[in-house]
């Protein structure tokens, strides 16, 4: 295969964008062959954006079966990305799916079978982990140069959405549409470079607060404290309700601690292991030497486009992937378990106990009343925008 035939089912807000960048030729090897989506109104912007070289489908099962693919991206609602991409898997394509992999991680544990099954490759959209101060911090840890992790603290509320946000379509904001609150709809990104830099934790207790700054049926408030096998432990504090908003993360350890904010790591090391100074110092309060260091932000890594070129390097050459679709099922876990935990109001160790999140899932969704709504009106998009990007 000289030229891998992609197709995108989905073409809203993320989906047109990827669109438009495949395309204009933005992502080498790679070129789109077709399009899909239930409304009318956005196949025909395609027909116009793309002419005839792009086919346009209102059903993804003919996109699957139209022979004119070999991948495609899935950039439809949250709960449909398990559903298509399974069908996908069962049809021998590649796929690269958006976040989050899917509302619940039984479903999700279903994909990421089929996947291996298949034998094709599998990709999620998670571009964060392309940010450089990311991929450092998560080589320090890695090597141990912060010595044994005790805590990591992560403030990311700098989501700030206002009601007219939540009023722009019914499916926002609710159990039976987004699935979640701003734990599944802004942070997925975020519990995963968590994840992706300090392991999965142990258990979980979580504070979910439900329309705590808005007028809606899901949390828009969470805070999470975690702990891992090794005593660590792990906050973490988003929203959508606080303005201006931070995004601090901090890594201690035994050797010393990590900052990243405003686009720098600031490390913080001593020269001795602080485990070996509490035992030796004959001082109460002893006074170390601290070596510090700032790396700033060398740009803000590839992005979207990186993700999309290292997949299609990967199904045309081989390799591996930034970010492999199976792992799409951590972030996933942590943001399921931070819901049951609120739900019972007690702790939830890992791992998660999946029949018991979806019973409990099925009744918010049961119990569910939507006001009525604005219809949604997304309009489509030439480029991307820096709805996902790092900010700081």
């Amino acid at each position: 295969m000289d030229i891998l035939r992609i197709g995108i089912i989905g073409i809203g807000n993320m989906g047109s964008a990827h669109a438009v960048q495949i395309f204009q030729n933005r992502v080498k090897g790679v070129r789109l062959t077709a399009v899909c989506d239930s409304n009318r109104d956005r196949l025909a912007w395609a027909g116009e954006r793309f002419g005839g070289e792009v086919y346009q489908y209102e059903e993804y099962e003919a996109l699957l079966d139209g022979g004119r693919v070999d991948a495609v991206l899935i950039a439809t609602p949250h709960n449909l990305h398990p559903v298509i991409a399974t069908a996908a898997f069962e049809r021998k394509l590649h796929v690269l799916t958006e976040k989050p992999a899917g509302v619940d991680t039984a479903s999700v544990r279903r994909m990421n079978h089929a996947a291996r099954q298949s034998g094709t490759v599998f990709g999620i959209m998670y571009n964060q982990r392309t940010n450089p101060l990311y991929g450092k911090l998560r080589a320090l840890v890695q090597e141990g140069a912060l010595g044994e992790i005790k805590r990591f603290v992560w403030i990311i509320n700098n989501w700030y959405r206002t009601q007219a946000y939540y009023d722009s379509g019914s499916w926002r904001a609710t159990w039976n549409g987004e699935g979640g609150g701003v734990l599944l709809n802004q942070c997925p990104h975020n519990l995963d470079i968590w994840q992706w830099i300090m392991g999965m934790p142990k258990r979980i207790r979580a504070f979910c607060n439900v329309g705590h700054f808005h007028e809606i049926a899901v949390e828009d408030d969470a805070t999470i404290y975690a702990e891992y096998d090794n005593g660590a432990s792990a906050v973490f504090i988003t929203s959508t309700g606080e303005y201006p908003g931070t995004n601090r993360m901090e890594i201690s350890g035994t050797r010393g601690k990590a900052v990243v904010e405003n686009g720098e790591l600031k490390l913080f090391l001593l020269e001795k292991d602080e485990r070996e100074l509490c035992f030796s110092s004959p001082k109460g309060m002893p006074e170390e030497k601290v070596i510090c260091e700032t790396i700033a932000q060398q740009g803000s890594g590839g992005g979207h486009l990186e993700i999309l070129q290292n997949f299609a390097d990967t199904v045309l050459c081989g390799g591996e992937l930034i970010a492999p679709g199976e792992e799409g099922i951590r972030g996933l876990t942590i943001s399921n378990a931070a819901y049951l935990s609120s739900w019972k109001d007690d702790w939830v160790s890992l791992p998660l106990d999946e029949e018991e999140f979806l019973g409990f899932l099925e009744k918010k969704r049961d119990e569910e009343t939507v006001a009525s709504r604005k219809e949604q009106r997304e309009s489509m998009s030439e480029g991307y925008s820096d709805r996902w990007s790092v900010r700081w």
